[in-house]
C-alpha cells in the first residue's frame, strides 16, 4: 500500500472549476491503474475517472467531457480537472492506486489497495 493524499477540494458555485491533486504516487505507479472515486453519504463509492499506466484514460458517463484525469510527472501527482461543475458532483473525492489491476477491474473500487483520505467538493446551485 502507498499513502496517498488528496488536496484541492472546496466549496464552489455550479459552473465553476476545481482541480484536485493526489500526492504520494512517487515512482510506484509503474503498472496498473490509478483512479478517482467519489462517495456521498447515501451512496457507495462511485468511479469517476481512471488512468492506466499506458496513458489511456476512462471516465464515468456522468463526467465525460467535463472532467480530465492526468498525471503530473514533474510533481509526481495525479490530477483531476473538474469543469462545469454541477450540484450532483458534490461529494468526497478519493484517489486510489492499483499497480496490479487489469483493465477490466479499473472501475471497481474493491480492486484498489491504496487510498487517500479524501477531499470534499461542494457545489452550490
Amino acid at each position: 500500500q502507498v499513502p496517498l493524499v488528496e488536496s484541492g477540494g472546496g466549496s464552489v458555485q455550479a459552473g465553476d472549476s476545481v482541480r484536485l491533486s493526489c500526492a504520494g504516487i512517487g515512482s510506484t505507479f509503474r503498472s496498473g491503474s490509478m483512479a478517482w472515486f467519489r462517495q456521498s453519504p447515501t451512496k457507495d463509492k462511485e468511479f469517476v475517472a481512471g488512468l492506466r499506466y499506458s496513458g489511456h484514460t476512462y471516465y464515468a458517463d456522468s463526467v465525460k467531457g467535463r472532467f480530465s484525469i492526468t498525471r503530473d510527472n514533474v510533481k509526481n501527482t495525479l490530477e483531476l480537472q473538474m469543469d462545469s461543475l454541477k450540484g450532483e458532483d458534490s461529494s468526497v473525492y478519493y484517489c486510489a492506486m492499483c499497480p496490479r489491476c487489469i483493465l477490466s477491474s479499473l472501475r471497481r473500487a474493491q480492486s484498489y489497495d491504496s487510498w487517500g483520505r479524501g477531499t470534499q467538493v461542494t457545489v452550490s446551485s
